[in-house]
């Protein structure tokens, strides 16, 4: 097979290094890839915006099958567009792709298909939604309707926090028109956790749990960011928990979809909230999560290239579920200062050749190569994994790992794992 992932970061190396050991995988090339992505797969400088390169660069390449990382590009319309050419793609459609790309979309689609989520409200400008911030209580959770790069939730403590999120959002347009809707949802209570499944629109397989970590200081302080950290498995994950999740979440989704007549191939991702009344949906992903990829993939212990090529192809029922390892596994993320805001980067990466280990591996995630060295390209720079019988054993031999590497003004939280430990 040849392969052709789209992105370049620490999920895409993720996915190209457990694609890389199968046997039946002849070339991988990655656009655009990054210093850590380039020793497995050969980097190509094509844009994940760039969807019409992308496209005759696998008809030129007779690649295979192509593995879309980023949201961008698949809310963009990748997929319909190399599907169109009868190119074989993971992931979902334009139509599909809305459950991430519109989140005014996906809580109707949601209400619609009785999956249980926040009461919400929706609005169109900025007078009507602070009248009505100025009638409710708090906290709640204003979330721009379209991509924003992950940083477009604001979880607003109270009302002065509110109309400035509003005001940013709305009037300032910090997100260009990501903003022009806002949803407005009840602040949900309880434990969140990363849900996802493999789905051709009829079969679903579910994959191993996992739990991220948001905010940038130990103790879950701080700004969100696009994730410091996460593990596999996540503790409050039972068996009564994922049959609740197939049934109340997963299952009316496939049922919706092929109701409005949509085609979804890829993975959907669910980040929920174990709350007091159950499980509800705190918003939709059509892409594997970063960084939780990166503690999924080392314990996938059967081939990736079939178990991605038959979603691709809508053939998933005639597939033998995936084998999983019952190690546990955690990923550090090292940052550069001042991430989430700003941060320097071109900052020269030491010590890489010292990570690595039979259970071990440093994913990149912002990397670069210059002059012949490696250095920081990104705010999360690198996600260094480790698994081993046990959380507590992995998560001490991610910290030796995380331990060996240093750069200029690298970060890193000291407790991923602390909710299950």
């Amino acid at each position: 097979m040849r392969i052709l992932v789209v992105g370049g970061g620490g999920r895409e190396h993720a996915l190209v290094w457990q694609l890389a050991k199968s046997a039946e995988v002849e070339k991988i090339f990655c656009a655009p890839g990054n210093a850590g992505i380039a020793a497995l797969a050969e980097c190509v400088p094509i844009d994940p915006a760039e969807m019409i390169k992308l496209r005759d660069f696998a008809r030129g390449k007779g690649i295979d099958l192509t593995v879309v990382g980023p949201e961008a590009p698949l809310v963009g319309g990748i997929a319909d567009l190399f599907r169109d050419a009868d190119l074989h793609i993971f992931g979902p459609g334009g139509s599909g792709a809305r459950l991430e790309g519109s989140k005014v979309w996906a809580k109707a689609f949601m209400k619609k298909y009785g999956i249980p989520s926040a009461a919400y409200a929706v609005f169109n400008d900025a007078p009507a939604a602070r009248d009505y911030l100025n009638q409710i209580d708090y906290p709640v959770v204003v979330k721009a309707d379209g991509l924003a790069a992950g940083k477009g939730v604001v979880v607003a403590a109270d009302r002065a926090s509110a109309h400035t999120a509003v005001q940013q959002l709305m009037v300032q347009k910090i997100f260009g028109q990501a903003g022009a809707q806002i949803v407005v949802e009840e602040c949900l209570q309880g434990e969140e956790i990363s849900l996802f499944a493999l789905t051709d629109g009829n079969t679903l397989i579910m994959l191993p749990s996992a739990q991220d970590h948001k905010a940038v200081f130990e103790g879950d302080r701080g700004p969100n960011t696009g994730g410091m950290g996460a593990y596999s498995p996540a503790g409050i994950f039972t068996p009564k928990l994922l049959s609740e999740a197939k049934e109340r979440v997963f299952a009316p989704v496939l049922q919706g979809l092929r109701a409005e007549r949509i085609e979804y191939n890829g993975v959907l991702y669910a980040g929920c909230m174990l709350t007091a009344e159950g499980l509800k949906v705190l918003e939709f992903n059509v892409r594997f999560g970063d960084p939780e990829t990166q503690v999924v993939m080392p314990r996938l212990s059967s081939p990736l290239p079939p178990l991605l090529m038959h979603t691709a192809r809508g053939e998933l029922a005639a597939l033998e579920p995936p084998r999983w390892s019952a190690d546990a596994a955690v990923c550090v993320v090292m940052a550069s200062n001042g991430y989430p805001g700003n941060y320097e980067t071109g900052k020269e990466i030491y010590g890489l050749e010292k990570a690595r280990t039979e259970k071990g591996v440093v994913f990149h995630g912002g990397t670069a190569f210059k002059d012949g060295k490696i250095v920081s390209s990104g705010g999360r720079v690198l996600g260094v994994t480790a698994w081993g019988a046990d959380l507590r054993t992995a998560q001490q031999q991610a910290y030796l790992l995380a331990g060996t590497i240093n750069f200029e003004g690298a970060y890193y939280r000291r407790d991923i794992g602390y909710r299950s430990l």
